[in-house]
């Protein structure tokens, strides 16, 4: 008997063996990141609280079940998740996204005959530019670390080369020693769902690299054998939590605070790129995007900003804004 027809043996098989299998379909066929394994992990745990005090086993769910347990989490009062406040759209969104990939796996295994995910919608996405950094501000940002230390070194290196090359945390925290060629200029990311990609580096970060390399991280690693490209000051690879810290704490030094996020460098680079010239699909590329549709987002920023420099510049254009408003 497989797998499958042993789960199946049980209408009440708990929601916490079928998610396993899921994720383990997830990471091994489909290769998706491991941050995307956590989000799903999470989104079905908090379905498996939902239903379990609504007495329906995780494979008797209907259409309704799975409705009420979005709508009660758009108004904040879902039962066993320890919901307090509404869900904003865009995480209902993507919540509604793992419920529908989560009983379309079902289905496909046999465990299901109907997939009750079939007419169920999140609510409409609100379209929300990312925040973006002038050029004047990621200059500021760019000469926080200060000094030769070797951390100072460290933290130049790191901003200098998110900013050039649109690195994602995850991606900067993966690369290795070997994923940058500084003579040829060019850096190898590891992005979503493990698929890489090679990135040019600017005169710049390439600068800023070579002083790290050479007067910093051989300090900071010692006599220790690592990879990882950055380092913290005990040697050990640079975590996520870390990195948060470096950028936020330089954020503040340069009175950035408001304005930045882990992804703004990423989203300031994409903006840049596309202001100073650069075409879609070649943006698309070095951002790593699967989807033209997700890059397409940074022409809708830059629309934006062009209309704002026109309005704060032109004269005419200011004139008619002051006598609409009086």
């Amino acid at each position: 008997m497989g797998d499958s027809q042993l789960l199946l043996a049980s209408r009440a098989v708990r929601i916490e063996q079928l998610t396993l299998d899921f994720l383990a379909y997830l990471e091994l066929e489909r290769g998706l990141s491991r941050n995307t394994l956590h989000a799903y992990r999470s989104d079905l745990a908090q379905l498996g609280a939902f239903l379990s005090a609504r007495g329906v086993p995780p494979l008797d769910a209907e259409h309704g079940d799975l409705a009420a347990f979005l709508s009660e989490l758009a108004s904040g009062g879902a039962r066993g998740g320890g919901q307090r406040t509404p869900v904003a759209a865009a995480t209902l969104q993507r919540k509604a996204a793992s419920l529908r990939s989560f009983y379309r796996h079902l289905r496909r295994e046999g465990l299901i005959e109907h997939d009750p995910t079939a007419e169920l919608r999140g609510p409409p996405k609100t379209k929300r530019l990312p925040k973006v950094l002038s050029r004047e501000q990621v200059a500021k940002l760019l000469v926080q670390p200060k000094g030769s230390e070797p951390l100072a070194l460290r933290d130049r290196a790191l901003l200098e080369l998110m900013y050039a090359c649109g690195l994602r945390v995850s991606e900067a925290i993966g690369l290795d020693l070997s994923d940058v060629d500084l003579d040829e200029r060019m850096l190898r990311a590891r992005g979503k769902g493990s698929k890489e990609r090679i990135v040019p580096v600017g005169r710049s970060a390439i600068g800023a690299l070579q002083l790290y390399l050479a007067r910093g991280r051989p300090v900071l690693v010692g006599i220790q054998v690592q990879s990882s490209l950055f380092v913290n000051h005990r040697g050990g690879a640079l975590t996520r939590q870390g990195l948060y810290k470096i950028i936020q704490s330089h954020a503040r030094a340069a009175g950035l605070t408001e304005q930045m996020t882990p992804h703004t460098l990423r989203h300031t680079f994409a903006t840049h790129l596309l202001a100073g010239g650069c075409d879609l699909r070649s943006l698309q590329e070095m951002l790593g995007h699967a989807d033209l549709a997700t890059t397409q987002v940074y022409t809708h920023l830059s629309a934006e900003r062009l209309k704002d420099a026109y309005f704060g510049a032109h004269p005419r254009a200011q004139a008619r804004r002051a006598s609409a408003a009086v």
